[in-house]
């Protein structure tokens, strides 16, 4: 039984899966807010489950790349729950989380501003780089190194900054990783540290 939480985009998402079956799951498009949704989120989807809390056997949270802010606060929930339920947790990565929704060749990315974006692609769910922040035209070099030529699907808030550089590229433009995906991908996954992935140091700076 896995609780899957995602906070680090521009969506707060939340599903509880018993295996492979979703018992109930709840999204919402927000830009800031996440925490103050995300408790509220999670009980009214175990409540459609039916479920109490200590039935979970496990907590899945995207970890990164994403917004410094949405991450930390569900890395935080998550960490909360772990503690306090005395059960395991799985820190999955966003882009990671965002190539799930697609099979074949995908490439993630996520619009990072500053001419930037965080990207990683993967052949049916298997990694074939590590994820990095780069500019878009690197982006569009890796990608036409690794493609040689095969049909690619371009996956999330970043996609649109590579379609005209991407011929025949497949485009969904997500808004957040998907908490049924972060539950699966976590139900094979070994627990471990629940770990913020920083690809790039935040935006805002502390006053001199």
């Amino acid at each position: 039984m896995v609780l899957g939480l995602d906070t680090c985009l521009a969506s707060c998402s939340v599903a509880v899966l018993d295996g492979e079956r979703v018992l109930a799951q709840a999204r919402e498009v927000m830009a800031r807010g996440h925490q103050e949704r995300l408790a509220p989120m999670a009980q009214a989807v175990m409540a459609e489950a039916g479920l109490s809390f200590d039935r979970l056997e496990r907590i899945a949270v995207t970890v990164g790349p994403g917004s410094f802010t949405g991450l930390r606060v569900g890395i935080a929930f998550a960490k909360g729950l772990t503690s306090a339920l005395g059960i395991p947790g799985v820190g999955i990565g966003t882009l990671e989380a965002l190539a799930a929704e697609a099979d074949g060749l995908v490439f993630a990315a996520i619009d990072a501003r500053r001419d930037q974006l965080y990207g990683q692609a993967f052949e049916d769910g298997r990694p074939l780089m590590a994820p990095d922040a780069m500019t878009i035209e690197t982006a569009a070099a890796r990608l036409a190194e690794i493609s040689m030529g095969r049909p690619v699907t371009l996956m999330g808030s970043g996609a649109h900054l590579l379609a005209s550089m991407v011929p025949a590229a497949r485009i969904l433009s997500l808004d957040g990783a998907d908490a049924r995906q972060v539950a699966r991908l976590a139900t094979g996954r070994a627990p471990g540290p629940l770990t913020p992935l920083y690809l790039r140091a935040p935006d805002a700076k502390l006053p001199a």
